[in-house]
């Protein structure tokens, strides 16, 4: 695999904040006086390590200005709760939702920080109730949390997933109904639902296809991309990142996969602007 090494400085995500809203979304900052799409989503829709992420490409494709409001390790939590993000769908001449996984929002079971959704707060007395046998002080990533009840008892799990994607569903069904304008639904992956489903270290692990269809009807469109044989096949090639970087990024999706993404979204959003 090949990458491009990081200048000194990195690759510059021109970091910004719009309005009073709290998070730091990737550059840079557009004006959203002129007819924009939003894009909302997590790392994928943020463009980490990619110099020229898929809503850049879309912007270059149809000519009208992208906002990327993508967040790293962003879930459902981020854009179902930042009044600023609600704020912007209805003012979008369309609206780009990334399916994000349900692993990383708040649920009945536990909470997460309420911008960096991969960062696990507490456990509730459920979940304590349920795992008496873990010590929930000891984590500080849902992921981590996550590995460590499916390792402890897989069928005490079943409860866990069957909550985070009942929750998912409603918070899902909340942002989408609050989107005045135009939505598309966003499917970007490296697997399908199918095999994302029951998988951990997929993104968006935990989603499934029935799920999607649970929620597809309050959208205008649903786009499903997985990225294509010869894009997995590029690995980090035309990433920016440094060798320490080379693990995290190569279960990430690539320049080209990013491409592909864009490609597919264009008739999908020529359809409604």
């Amino acid at each position: 695999m090949s990458y491009q090494a990081l200048s000194p400085g990195g690759l510059d995500y021109l970091p910004c904040r719009y309005g009073h809203s709290k998070i730091l979304f990737r550059g840079p900052r557009r004006s959203l006086s002129e007819p924009f799409v939003a894009f909302f989503g997590g790392t994928t829709t943020y463009g980490k390590f990619i110099q020229t992420p898929f809503p850049d490409v879309v912007e270059a494709e149809l000519g009208i200005t992208c906002a990327n409001f993508g967040s790293m390790n962003g879930g459902v939590d981020v854009f179902a709760t930042d009044p600023f993000l609600r704020d912007v769908s209805t003012k979008a001449a369309a609206t780009v939702i990334q399916i994000t996984s349900p692993r990383n929002m708040s649920n009945r079971f536990y909470r997460v920080h309420p911008r960096r959704n991969d960062r696990f707060v507490d456990a509730s007395a459920m979940l304590r109730a349920i795992y008496r046998d873990v010590d929930f002080a000891e984590f500080n990533f849902t992921n981590h949390m996550l590995q460590r009840l499916i390792t402890i008892s897989p069928e005490r799990f079943e409860t866990v997933l069957d909550e985070l994607r009942s929750a998912w569903v409603a918070r899902m069904r909340l942002v989408l109904s609050q989107i005045q304008g135009k939505s598309i639904l966003l499917w970007a992956s490296d697997a399908s639902p199918e095999e994302a489903q029951c998988n951990l270290d997929a993104e968006p692990a935990f989603v499934d296809r029935a799920m999607i269809e649970e929620v597809t009807a309050l959208a205008t469109h649903y786009v499903e991309v997985v990225a294509s044989h010869e894009a997995k096949a590029t690995g980090t090639e035309g990433m920016v990142l440094s060798e320490m970087d080379v693990p995290a990024a190569s279960k990430m999706l690539g320049p080209t996969a990013h491409k592909e993404i864009a490609l597919a979204l264009k008739p999908a959003l020529q359809s409604v602007l």
